[in-house]
């Protein structure tokens, strides 16, 4: 029985996973949960899964789950930072998932990794803004460090059993869905609406990944992230479009000979290999039908059409602090452009004014990751003032 520690239970990879945990209830126990605000999803999570421990990160909202489940005697209901950093660190935990998005997963991660925890993670941003501490942290705890993010779950999976072999290792390829604007025209781009770019052709995520992948942000955090997580030269981690979203990324080796991961569009698949590992338990997910697909498809990126591409390749390309500022500032963009207060193509010009104004530390400590993260979200929000 593995104990498991959730992250983020209410989002839809909190979900996702807690759903696993009950296929599997023979193999998993939930032990702890934490969440932001949503108390009413929290509360059906605690009363069906029993939790020892559970923390909103809001304190009104911790305050009304309390009284709600005053009834439950077993599980105690913390709040604030310090309660989400108690969830990540419980002594009975084996494994801690993060499915916290944004910088707000950095601290309670590495808490994780320092607690001598497994780690099953979605938080891109994190290896973003802090991968050589997270990598060090890591080996020094001598913890697992497994991506669930699709991508990332992919190339971990095709490059298991091949440790200090990176040698061998043409290339690492991303494949993109492209988002719900994949086939429009790029002069169209400047009136899509958050409604439209909500709307992801191929995969049911929560609204800050969606307009991410809208702009293909997303999968600019994923080449940082790739360069961390599997210790790459940055000119070998390439894009393509993947319209079907059956391939979920491949490794290319020197001797021209590919491999690739398949698999339905269903988070389950991954968030489980993330908690089983290495092993694979049965799922009930639906099998993937080839014949059924037919064909698969696969072709460039437009990086005109999609700058956050470029402006994520610069960012990796300099290093130091500038990811963390390109991060952080797309937090704050996405953000905005959900409440109308920005265009779509705002969003890469917004981004590249702020790493722009940024002083870049070549080698930084944790302090200046969580300073920088800081400047960059005031920064952007004085930068998308001037665009009202």
């Amino acid at each position: 029985m593995k104990h498991i520690a959730i992250l983020g239970s209410t989002g839809s990879i909190g979900k996702n996973t807690l759903n696993v945990v009950e296929t599997h209830s023979e193999e998993f126990n939930v032990v702890a949960l934490a969440a932001n605000k949503d108390v009413d999803t929290l509360e059906y999570q605690i009363r069906k899964f029993q939790p020892q421990l559970a923390a909103l990160y809001d304190t009104d909202a911790a305050i009304k789950l309390k009284k709600r489940i005053s009834n439950i005697k077993n599980t105690e209901v913390l709040a604030g930072p310090e309660g989400i950093q108690a969830v990540a660190t419980i002594d009975i935990a084996d494994q801690v998932l993060d499915g916290m998005g944004g910088s707000a997963g950095l601290l309670p991660t590495l808490a994780a990794i320092n607690a001598g925890k497994d780690i099953a993670f979605v938080n891109k941003e994190v290896m973003v803004m802090c991968g050589p501490i997270v990598l060090e942290a890591v080996r020094k705890n001598g913890v697992n460090l497994i991506p669930i993010d699709g991508e990332m779950s992919a190339i971990f999976q095709c490059l298991e059993g091949t440790q200090n072999r990176n040698n061998e290792i043409h290339r690492l390829i991303l494949t993109a869905s492209g988002g719900p604007f994949r086939d429009l025209p790029k002069n169209e781009l400047s009136s899509v609406t958050p409604q439209k770019a909500l709307r992801h052709p191929n995969w049911d995520m929560g609204q800050k990944i969606t307009i991410d992948s809208a702009t293909m942000m997303n999968k600019g955090l994923e080449v940082i992230e790739a360069k961390w997580l599997f210790d790459i030269e940055l000119n070998k981690i390439d894009i393509v479009l993947h319209r079907e979203s059956i391939v979920h990324s491949m490794v290319e080796w020197t001797d021209g000979s590919t491999l690739a991961q398949l698999g339905p569009t269903d988070m389950r698949i991954m968030i489980q290999y993330a908690l089983s590992y290495p092993n694979r338990f049965p799922s009930p997910v639906p099998r993937l039908d080839l014949c059924e697909s037919r064909t698969l498809h696969f072709e460039p990126v437009d990086r005109e059409k999609f700058p956050c591409i470029s402006l994520a390749y610069t960012a990796a390309e300099i290093g130091g602090t500038l990811p963390v500022v390109l991060s952080s500032a797309d937090e704050v963009v996405v953000k905005a452009f959900l409440n109308e207060q920005i265009g779509f193509m705002d969003i890469p010009n917004i981004l590249q004014c702020v790493m722009e104004k940024h002083d870049v530390i070549a080698d930084p400590t944790l302090d200046d990751i969580l300073e920088v993260d800081k400047w960059a979200k005031l920064t952007t929000q004085s930068v998308i003032n001037t665009y009202r």
